[in-house]
């Protein structure tokens, strides 16, 4: 194993019960060190929850946030021209500061240097997206730098061995998820952007888990949110307290599996060549499609930067490689029944040789 990948493999997420500390509260995830602290109540509870899994009381952290229950300092902006547009916010950069202005209603001021980030809103929604987005998007690429990389899939294991299904967003990884957690054999890596590393080994990333309208009345109303999303409405969330206990910090390859929706009854699985694999995970990894990257965050200066990160892109392809080649690869048409999907599933990988 190469120094690089030790040094991966010995990063282990604190589950220590999330604690405070001097009013912050303090998370590591592989790595990614930070702390957070806010004037706004329900804004830091969604960060607390969602990030859970990771907290790392009393550590050392490199980036700090705020998010401030306050109406954006705009009076004091410089009188500077935009640099990036996104359907989000529009980005300007001034000495060193990045300004975020997400349309009048919430205002994020970086220090490009630090990291470090402040966001200042009335709107207690509005903060903790910002701030829960401006995080997955540092987290992704301060690990793409390590070389482990985030791959759009809902993962989990079965006796031990990673599962992967590769589904576009509005799939049904979310639904999936869930009935796959009735059968005590499947534990929770992520279900959206697990981690995968040089080897092909599968980190957890369990955030949180997304619920369909209508599903949100099986879940316990302490356990489940509801958050209003800048482009895509409301959304009910099921906080991480409630499957705490199913996740999985990581797991050696087992199954990936392309996944795609059917009017056809029933479900059914069959085998594929790696290459249709490799194929499947350009857009859900190397590319990264479905998966948020933070453009206002990342681009330092124009969008060739982009171009420039060819490197990146080798990089995961070759995680994928390593990934597919210690896997099973599949292909599994989802019928409209979600309990008969789940059954199929743990079926079919229960039944795989160890």
């Amino acid at each position: 194993m190469h120094a690089s990948q030790s040094r991966l493999l010995s990063l282990s997420p604190a589950t220590a019960p999330i604690a405070e500390a001097a009013g912050a509260f303090a998370f590591d995830v592989y790595g990614f060190r930070f702390s957070i602290r806010s004037t706004a109540p329900e804004a830091i509870e969604g960060i607390r929850e969602d990030f859970a899994f990771f907290s790392a009381p009393g550590s050392a952290t490199s980036v700090k946030l705020e998010l401030l229950d306050e109406i954006p300092p705009y009076q004091c902006l410089p009188p500077i021209d935009a640099s990036v547009y996104t359907p989000r916010n529009v980005v300007y950069r001034d000495g060193g500061k990045r300004y975020i202005d997400y349309h009048g209603r919430a205002l994020g001021i970086q220090d490009e240097a630090t990291g470090d980030m402040k966001f200042y809103s009335r709107d207690q929604n509005l903060l903790y997206e910002a701030a829960y987005l401006y995080l997955v998007g540092k987290i992704g690429e301060y690990l793409d730098r390590r070389g482990l990389h985030r791959i759009h899939a809902l993962g989990v294991t079965v006796n031990g061995r990673a599962v992967l299904v590769l589904l576009p967003m509005g799939g049904g990884k979310s639904t999936l998820g869930m009935h796959l957690m009735k059968y005590p054999e499947v534990r929770l890596l992520s279900d959206d952007s697990p981690f995968i590393d040089r080897a092909g080994k599968v980190f957890a990333y369990p955030l949180r888990l997304g619920l369909l309208p209508g599903m949100e009345s099986s879940i316990p109303p302490q356990h489940r949110r509801l958050i209003q999303r800048m482009e895509f409405g409301p959304k009910h969330l099921v906080n991480y307290g409630y499957f705490k206990d199913r996740v999985a910090p990581s797991a050696e390859p087992g199954l990936v599996m392309i996944g795609g929706r059917t009017f056809a009854p029933g479900c059914t699985i069959e085998e594929v060549a790696i290459a249709a694999g490799l194929r499947a995970c350009i857009p859900h990894c190397v590319v990264g499609m479905g998966l948020f990257h933070g453009r206002e965050f990342i681009l330092q200066a124009s969008g060739w930067e982009i171009l420039r990160k060819s490197g990146l892109g080798m990089s995961r392809l070759r995680n994928c490689w390593h990934l597919l080649r210690r896997s099973r690869v599949c292909r599994i048409h989802l019928g409209p029944d979600p309990d008969v999907n789940a059954r199929v599933l743990v079926q079919y990988a229960a039944s795989l040789p160890g």
